[in-house]
């Protein structure tokens, strides 16, 4: 299959042309170097939403806020720009925008973030889909009944929007027994972990929360090396992605049998390559955010063409291995 032409993605600086046929944007930092520009296409045909495109945006890590609100009034005022997926700038752009939304969905409301811009029957309504998609690539790796069996804790290490969705799930009493027996956060600035904080109080969380100011990968060094067996580390920071780097330095002791999970699939991914180096001594299992990216995808493009895709079995597994040929 030819490969699709990829627009260049738009920035702040940029006049915002009309669309000339249905279309989503993407906004992000690097969208322009995403796998998402050679996947949309073949979704869309498999999914047979027609002539459609896709488009990316390109802000600054928190951006001027005026930036966001002319990107959200574009999108809400053209009649073919049908809606976005939000990365990066999930909580900067609600807060930014929130009075240009006609509709929140309930996850938006309680994490005051959007990862997904929609219109229905003329209002743009924003959702948070990440508490879900979070939920749905932990499900898809995570050994059955793992804190239960093993008294583990999490390490998120990162309080952005991504962090405060993972966190939302890890912490559902629906899991019963199933949940980390502490959960751990660390962020190199305050602001956001005094967020992530308020958020877990307003949840009524109820099982054991610690939050760290680490701007310094040496503090989280030592408190890696204090994880139990088991336990599982996420990147949520955006560094190997949207920024070269990895929260930890290489001599960084990781737990045994811990699970290390990148929220990226893409950049330098350093911090893979960090548990890759201990994998074989620390019997580390190793993920990175491919199977997020479909959820979260999948779910948001659900959103904007109004179709209905599958989570799992025979439907999922087709939209997977379309992706994975172009990956």
């Amino acid at each position: 299959m030819t490969e699709p032409e990829i627009q260049p993605p738009l920035t702040p600086q940029d006049p915002y042309p009309p669309a000339t046929r249905p279309t989503m944007y993407f906004i992000g930092v690097t969208t322009h170097q995403s796998s998402i520009m050679r996947v949309f296409p073949r979704w869309a045909k498999y999914l047979q939403l027609g002539e459609v495109a896709i488009r990316g945006m390109n802000f600054r890590w928190h951006d001027d806020p005026a930036n966001y609100r002319r990107a959200v009034a574009f999108i809400k005022d053209d009649p073919l720009s049908l809606g976005a997926l939000v990365t990066t700038h999930k909580i900067d752009l609600l807060t930014a925008c929130r009075d240009q939304f006609d509709q929140l969905d309930e996850f938006a409301d309680l994490m005051h973030e959007i990862s997904s811009i929609s219109k229905n029957d003329g209002r743009l309504v924003g959702h948070a889909k990440d508490p879900i998609t979070s939920g749905l690539a932990l499900a898809a790796f995570l050994p059955p009944r793992h804190w239960e069996r093993t008294g583990a804790k999490a390490l998120v290490l990162g309080a952005g929007g991504s962090a405060i969705a993972v966190t939302w799930h890890l912490l559902q009493r629906s899991h019963g027994g199933n949940r980390p027996s502490r959960i751990i956060v660390t962020n190199r600035s305050l602001p956001r972990l005094e967020e992530i904080r308020r958020f877990h109080a307003r949840l009524g969380a109820d099982i054991p929360l610690e939050y760290h100011h680490t701007p310094m990968p040496e503090t989280t060094d030592a408190i890696l090396a204090n994880l139990k067996p088991g336990s599982l580390v996420v990147n949520a920071t955006g560094l190997g992605k949207d920024a070269p780097g990895s929260p930890l330095n290489d001599e960084a002791s990781w737990p045994e049998r811990g699970i290390a999970w990148d929220f990226n699939y893409r950049g330098n991914l350093l911090f893979l390559d960090q548990a890759r180096a201990q994998q074989k001594a620390k019997n580390l299992q190793i993920e990175d955010g491919w199977i997020y990216f479909i959820h979260g995808w999948t779910r948001v493009i659900a959103e904007v063409f109004h179709v209905e895709i599958p989570t799992s079995g025979p439907g999922f597994d087709e939209i997977s291995q379309i992706a994975a040929s172009v990956r």
